[in-house]
């Protein structure tokens, strides 16, 4: 029986010992040093905002673990014996230990980055990524706790996790301002008219969106935590807390000096196997030597991690197993707007004309659909939805079926998720493309069911 060390708790790791304990009969430990039980890291927000408590984020009771005989090791790994196959933890208070494996996975996630002026031990200056992050937040700003009111915030840095923490701050009335080095919010990702959207939708709740704005200098109000902050445009901000957005990075920095083959991530091959024998790599940590058709060498996603996980149990397993996340896709919600995007969509087109795009918003600014397809045979290649649900698996056949925007436009309403007497917009966004394509108009199919009679 081989005994398969896992390091990391994350849903990446998790996922990949509850595979192959059911395959299996190998001895499984997973080591995490951040918390006893594997627990939704995405729910984080929602502890903080009071509509969950640190136990519902918990998939699995507590007593899972040990009637499914994973065991669960609260350590910090300070170093790997590949040669050997030793593993050194070590507990708070405790003497260091080792533990021997035969297999290994490293499932070691991201960490926060912290750049120039942000690398400070001035307190009240942090990110949110784990559970020590969550407890920080609301030891700072609960006055009772730090005995210092925050009177305002300020988060740098754009993208899921800023608005994350704006929308949790103002669930406390503590006013923030939101620093985005970038024209327009999340303009790296988002294509101009939906990061112009939500930057008007973020303003509309009282956050003080501030773009093209830097932070050249942290204050220390005079007792080690911080009191206000100087932009590169010589603008002070006082505050008394500053949430750090500014992207995550593999952790990695630990393994550097050892044997494995790292750049910005560990690299992997497709069976997620690492330069190392019995070693393999999952998670956020993980970089791609040849990534999967329409998909980036490093991806922090959340699912992303949980097929890495599938993947290779089936490997342990016996049964060689390629990582093939398919068609790309994520989502996310901006306070009130729920954002969808599958397949390819670009921030800005190819300047070659090779792709175009239909674009339509509502007039009231909280809807949007945009379907990007090639300009050589019509095949969609990705699509972005705001305020409108859509059905994963319609639009995952139709970019892998590489179905033309007519055809696409023809049927959208069935790629409505949304409650069946919800007011539907398919009809308004094949009127954009009818518009620019008079020549050749779309009619619509319609959709079976209840959409047929109350659709419009």
């Amino acid at each position: 029986m081989r005994h398969i060390v896992i390091l990391g708790n994350g849903i990446a790791g998790i996922t990949a010992a509850r595979e192959l304990r059911k395959g299996g009969a190998d001895r499984i430990t997973v080591i995490s040093s951040e918390t006893d039980h594997h627990f939704s890291r995405t729910a984080l927000m929602y502890i903080y905002m009071g509509h969950m408590t640190y136990a519902h984020t918990k998939p699995y009771e507590d007593g899972f673990w040990a009637k499914n005989r994973i065991d669960l090791l609260r350590a910090q790994v300070t170093t790997i014996d590949f040669d050997h196959k030793l593993l050194t933890t070590q507990t708070p208070g405790d003497a260091e230990t080792t533990l021997a494996y035969d297999v290994l996975v490293l499932a070691v996630g991201s960490s926060p980055n912290r750049p120039g002026v942000l690398q400070t031990e001035i307190r009240g200056v942090q990110g949110l990524y784990g559970m020590p992050d969550l407890e920080q937040l609301e030891a700072l700003t609960d006055a009772k706790q730090s005995g210092t009111s925050v009177n305002r915030a300020v988060v740098v840095g754009g993208g899921l996790i800023g608005i994350e923490l704006c929308e949790m701050l103002l669930s406390r009335a503590i006013p923030v301002s939101f620093l985005v080095r970038e024209n327009s919010f999340w303009r790296s990702v988002l294509p101009a008219e939906e990061s112009a959207m939500i930057g008007r939708h973020i303003r509309e709740h009282q956050v003080d969106l501030q773009v093209e704005t830097e932070i050249a200098a942290l204050h220390d109000d005079g007792t080690g935590r911080v009191g206000g902050v100087t932009t590169k445009a010589g603008k002070r901000i006082d505050c008394q807390f500053v949430g750090v957005s500014v992207g995550v990075s593999a952790n990695v920095g630990w393994l550097r000096e050892t044997d494995l083959d790292i750049d910005r991530g560990i690299l992997v091959d497709t069976y997620l196997a690492t330069n190392v024998p019995d070693v393999y790599a999952i998670g956020d940590c993980v970089q791609h030597r040849t990534p999967p058709p329409g998909r980036k060498p490093t991806e922090q996603i959340w699912y992303t991690g949980r097929i890495m996980g599938e993947t290779l149990a089936q490997t342990l397993l016996g049964k060689p197993t390629a990582y093939q996340p398919g068609v790309f896709f994520n989502s996310a919600k901006f306070f009130d707007i729920e954002y969808q995007t599958y397949g390819d969509v670009p921030a800005n087109l190819p300047n070659d004309g090779t792709i175009q795009s239909l674009y339509w918003e509502h007039p009231n600014g909280q809807k949007a659909i945009r379907i990007n397809y090639a300009a050589s045979d019509s095949a969609v290649t990705g699509m972005n939805a705001f305020g409108i649900r859509q059905r994963q698996e319609v639009w995952t056949r139709w970019i892998t079926e590489k179905r033309s925007i007519q055809y696409v436009l023809e049927h959208l309403a069935h790629a409505n998720f949304d409650p069946e007497f919800f007011r539907q917009h398919e009809a308004d966004v094949l009127a954009v493309y009818n518009a620019q394509h008079a020549d050749a108009p779309v009619r619509a199919r319609a959709k079976k069911g209840l959409f047929a009679l109350f659709g419009k």
